[in-house]
C-alpha cells in the first residue's frame, strides 16, 4: 500500500465496504459521541468520516487529534446506516472504522477556523492565509481560476495562436500607471522596470512575422488598490494577431471569452449578442464606460426643458457653456419616499442633491409631483415624461453642470437605482464593447494634451485626425464591459512611424524621446511592419465574476492588502546594508 494514502477523501462508495484503505489528510471536524469519535477527514478532493471507539487500537491516539492536524489513518469501509446516510457528501454511503494513526503534522492553536463559514478580519486572514485557502470557498474559488486558465489555453490554441513568453525584466513604459523599478547592479545608477504589460513586445511580435501570439502574462503596476483590482501584479490574456481590423479581434476573442462564461457561468445566463457602443454614448446613458447593461435604465439629456423655465437653478446654469441637465429614469420609483433617499445618496456623494419629478394616479388623470413640477409646469413635465417613456408610478431625476462634474456620481446613480428598484436583471452576463474611444484628454488645471487611454493605437482617419483639434480625434481603442466591469482593452495599433512621432508630438513627446523611449519599436516599424492588434482581458477580474465574488482578492492565491504589504511573507522590506552597496544605492530618510 502506498506510504500515505490509497485513495483521497472523495473516493470511497458503497462499492469499497469492507475493503482496507489509507487515507491522509487534515482533521476538519472531530464529534465526540461519548465513547464513540467521528473524525471529517478532508483533503484537497473531499471529505470521509472515519470513526473509532473502544475496540480501535489506536483509540486513546485519536482523542488527542484536534482540528487541522495533518494525519493518516488506516481502517476499514463501513456502510452507513441508511438513516446516517450524507446525501451532501459523495462519501456520505460509507464511513472508516480507524486501526492505525500516524500525526503528519499536529496544529497549534488557530487563528481562524477553516470548518465554517466565520468572517474574519482582513488582516488575519491574509497573514495566514495558507490557512485561509484550506477553507471550502477558497478551495473552490482556486480551483475555479486554474479551470479557466486551462480552458482559455486550449481555446486560444485551438484558434491557431502560438503562446510565447515576453521578457519580465525590461525597460519602463507609459502605461498609464506607476512602474516597479528594478536597480541594475551591473550598471550602476540605471534601473529596470517590470512590465506593466507585454504591449511593446508583443507588436514587436507582429513585426517579426508571427501571425498570432497569445500568452497568460503576469503584469506589475504600482496602483492604488481597489476591490476590483490588484495594488502589485496581475495576470492577463495577452493576445495580438497581424493583419487584422477591428472587427476582426471582436470576432477572435468573443468566442473566447463567451466559451469561458458559458463553460463556468453556473447557470447564469451569457449574452450572445455584444453590442457596440461609442464612449461618447457611454458616458451619456450610462455614466461610465464599463456600463453593466443588466441594468435597463438609460440616461438621457433634457436640457430644452428646463432651458429659461422657472426653475431658475438649472435655467441660470445652462447659460454657460458646456453645461447641460441629464435625466435618470427610474421606472416603478414614483413615490416620494424614494426620491428623497436618492436625493440623500446623492448629496453623500458630494453633489447638493438630486431634482425629481414623480408621476402619480389623481383618480381623474395622471399628475406629475416634486419640486421641480411645481417650477416647470405641466406642459415640460409631460414632454419630459414622453421623452423618457415614464408614466404612472415611475419617477426621474436630474443633475445639473458640466457632464465631467457629475457624470460619475449619475452612473453611481443609476447603479443604485437599478438596484433598489429590483431593475437590474440577476444571474446574466451582459457584454458591450465600448470603442471609438477619445485619443487625447485636457487637464483642466494645466490645460495640457496627454493621451487618455493607450499611446501605441491608429488614430481613426490616420495622420489627417492628427491635424485638427487633438480633442476631436478617436482611436481603434476598444474595452469589453461585463456586468460593471472592465474586463478586456485593446486596440489596433499605431504601426507608422510618422503618424507615431505626430501622436506623441500632440501630447508633449517630441521625435528625439520617443526614440529614445521607445527606439526598439520605432527602429522595428522602418523594417516593413505590418497592420496589427489586439487586446488582453483580466484574468483575475473574468474569475472574480464567475466566482461571484466582489473582492479581487478572494481569487488570488497571495493577495496584497490595502496598502499594498505581504503580511505573510512581510513585504515589502528593508534591504540588508550589503545590497544597498552592492547596487550602489542609499535610501534616504522620509521626514
Amino acid at each position: 500500500m502506498h506510504s500515505f494514502r490509497s485513495h483521497t477523501c472523495a473516493d470511497l462508495t458503497k462499492a469499497d465496504v469492507g475493503e482496507p484503505v489509507r487515507l491522509s489528510g487534515w482533521v476538519h471536524r472531530v464529534r465526540d459521541h461519548g465513547g464513540v469519535l467521528f473524525i471529517d477527514l478532508r483533503d484537497h478532493y473531499g471529505i470521509t468520516q472515519v470513526i473509532a471507539d473502544g475496540d480501535s487500537p489506536v483509540f486513546s491516539q485519536l482523542e488527542k487529534v484536534r482540528s487541522e492536524w495533518c494525519i493518516r489513518i488506516d481502517g476499514t469501509v463501513l456502510e452507513r446506516d441508511a438513516s446516517l446516510v450524507n446525501p451532501n457528501l459523495p462519501t456520505g454511503e460509507i464511513e472508516v472504522f480507524v486501526r492505525d494513526l500516524e500525526v503528519l503534522g499536529a496544529a497549534g492553536e488557530l487563528p481562524l477556523m477553516v470548518f465554517g463559514d466565520q468572517d474574519y478580519p482582513e488582516e488575519t486572514r491574509l497573514r495566514y492565509r495558507f490557512l485561509d485557502l484550506r477553507r471550502e470557498k477558497m478551495q473552490k474559488n482556486m480551483k475555479l481560476r486554474s479551470d479557466v486558465v486551462r480552458s482559455i489555453r486550449q481555446r486560444m490554441w485551438d484558434a491557431d495562436f502560438n503562446e510565447f513568453q515576453t521578457p519580465i525584466i525590461t525597460a519602463s513604459s507609459p502605461e498609464g500607471a506607476r512602474d516597479f523599478l528594478v536597480p541594475s547592479r551591473l550598471h550602476p545608477g540605471k534601473f529596470y522596470a517590470l512590465p506593466q504589460a507585454p504591449q511593446q513586445f508583443k507588436q514587436l511580435l507582429m513585426v517579426s512575422g508571427f501571425d498570432k501570439y497569445f500568452q497568460i502574462a503576469p503584469c506589475f503596476r504600482d496602483e492604488d488598490p481597489r476591490a476590483d483590482r490588484s495594488p502589485t501584479d496581475f495576470y492577463q490574456l495577452d493576445m495580438e494577431m497581424s493583419f487584422v481590423t477591428q472587427e476582426d479581434v471582436f470576432n477572435t476573442i468573443q468566442p473566447v471569452i463567451q466559451g469561458i462564461f458559458e463553460e463556468f457561468g453556473e447557470g447564469h445566463s451569457v449574452d450572445k449578442v455584444w453590442p457596440q457602443i461609442s464612449y461618447r454614448d457611454a458616458a451619456l446613458w450610462y455614466g461610465t464606460d464599463k456600463p453593466d447593461l443588466r441594468n435597463p435604465i438609460k440616461m438621457d439629456v433634457v436640457s430644452e426643458h428646463f432651458r429659461g423655465s422657472g426653475f431658475a437653478i438649472f435655467a441660470k446654469l445652462l447659460e454657460q457653456d458646456g453645461t447641460e441637465v441629464r435625466a435618470i429614469p427610474a421606472p416603478g420609483g414614483g413615490s416620494r419616499k424614494f426620491c428623497d433617499r436618492m436625493n440623500k445618496f446623492a448629496q453623500e456623494e458630494g453633489l447638493p442633491g438630486m431634482g425629481y419629478i414623480f408621476w402619480r394616479d389623481q383618480g381623474e388623470g395622471m399628475e406629475a409631483a416634486g419640486p421641480l413640477a411645481k417650477n416647470i409646469g405641466p406642459e415640460r413635465t409631460e414632454a419630459i415624461r414622453t421623452q423618457l417613456g415614464l408614466g404612472v408610478g415611475d419617477a426621474a431625476f436630474f443633475l445639473a453642470g458640466k457632464p465631467s462634474q457629475f457624470e460619475l456620481a449619475a452612473g453611481r446613480a443609476r447603479t443604485v437605482i437599478g438596484n433598489e428598484l429590483k431593475l437590474t436583471e440577476e444571474n446574466r452576463f451582459a457584454f458591450a464593447w465600448i470603442v471609438d474611444f477619445p485619443l487625447y484628454e485636457k487637464d483642466e488645471d494645466t490645460g495640457r494634451i496627454d493621451f487618455s487611454h493607450n499611446p501605441f493605437s491608429m488614430p481613426q482617419g490616420g495622420m489627417a485626425a492628427l491635424e485638427g483639434d487633438p480633442l476631436e480625434a478617436l482611436g481603434y481603442q476598444y474595452d469589453l464591459a461585463c456586468n460593471g466591469y472592465e474586463l478586456v482593452s485593446g486596440a489596433i495599433r499605431n504601426h507608422k512611424p510618422e503618424i507615431m512621432f505626430k501622436a506623441f508630438e500632440l501630447a508633449g513627446y517630441g521625435e528625439a524621446e520617443v526614440r529614445k523611449r521607445f527606439g526598439g519599436m520605432v527602429n522595428a516599424f522602418t523594417f516593413g511592419a505590418p497592420p496589427h492588434g489586439g487586446c488582453a482581458a483580466g484574468i483575475d477580474r473574468i474569475v472574480m465574476l464567475l466566482a461571484d465574488e466582489a473582492n479581487i482578492r478572494e481569487v488570488i492565491l497571495f493577495p496584497m492588502n490595502q496598502r499594498a504589504e505581504d503580511l505573510m511573507m512581510d513585504a515589502p522590506s528593508e534591504p540588508a546594508s550589503g545590497q544597498l552597496m552592492e547596487l550602489g544605492l542609499r535610501v534616504i530618510p522620509q521626514d
